[in-house]
């Protein structure tokens, strides 16, 4: 059932806060003994200046250089409408054997997390990956702002919440809330001819689920739609994360973006009504 609209307005502004904070710990307190925001600048300003110390440290010379550029392009690589990996936002004309040490590094360290391109025809998921294709996300939304050098004031203006980056900070939250709940790694799918993206597929039990997310209220969702006429009977549900209330609409499921931590609940619930 929908969330009231007492408690929804209020997860609503937590939500906001959450994307100027993240969720980093020390950030988290510091906003929540402080309030000020400027602090929490400070403190995600300092985690970023101490991974370039371990880029340095760990690294070494010549990949050093590599860590950072890659880390660097992170904001340039979310800000695009397809948000499929382009090695040469990292440096013109870089290639992927030259830098593909850099990008396992960083997955390996935790700071970024790699979502593979997927078929979608059925599990295990890893059968029908992709390997040349993938996206890669910020481990956390604070943190992904401050990169940015957004203002946290952005995250106060309703429906144009996340504008800037047409939806990279709602997609990155979106993952980061919902990878620890699976087994197994999300991947995203894509269609050329007509051009149609799915921003996340997840196996739950059995099922392979895909989630659009939106950053609005303007929920249109002809991907999954696509998709779902795509692959037919092994789509049992349809998942979408927006700003809207908590709804299940035949195979749909809308899951307010504030619920994001409680998506794979959701969607066992969703599919046993099924």
């Amino acid at each position: 059932s929908p969330v009231s609209d007492l408690f929804a307005h209020q997860l609503e502004e937590r939500l906001r806060q959450f994307f100027s904070t993240g969720g980093m710990p020390e950030a988290v307190l510091r906003w929540t003994q402080t309030g000020d925001m400027s602090a929490v600048d400070k403190v995600l300003s300092d985690l970023l200046d101490s991974y370039e110390r371990d880029f340095a440290k760990h690294g070494g010379g010549a990949l050093f250089a590599k860590l950072s550029l890659v880390w660097h392009s992170l904001p340039a690589q979310l800000a695009r409408e397809n948000k499929k990996f382009v090695w040469g936002l990292v440096r013109e004309g870089a290639r992927a054997r030259e830098y593909e040490d850099a990008v396992e590094w960083l997955v390996d360290a935790g700071l970024v997390e790699r979502v593979r391109l997927n078929s979608g025809k059925g599990i295990p998921l890893s059968a029908y990956d992709d390997p040349s294709a993938f996206k890669v996300y910020c481990l956390d939304v604070g943190l992904l702002r401050r990169m940015s050098r957004l203002s946290s004031s952005a995250f106060a203006m309703g429906d144009s919440l996340f504008s800037e980056f047409k939806g990279a900070f709602a997609e990155n939250y979106a993952l980061q809330a919902i990878a620890p709940q699976l087994d197994v790694a999300p991947r995203y799918w894509t269609n050329d001819k007509p051009r149609h993206e799915v921003d996340l597929l997840v196996q739950v039990g059995n099922a392979v689920v895909p989630i659009e997310v939106k950053s609005g209220v303007s929920v249109d969702s002809p991907s999954l739609r696509y998709y779902a006429r795509k692959h037919g009977d092994s789509t049992p549900l349809r998942v979408r994360l927006s700003a809207r209330n908590l709804s299940l609409d035949g195979d749909l499921l809308n899951i307010p973006l504030y619920l994001a931590h409680r998506s794979c609940e959701l969607i066992e619930l969703a599919l046993e009504r099924g």
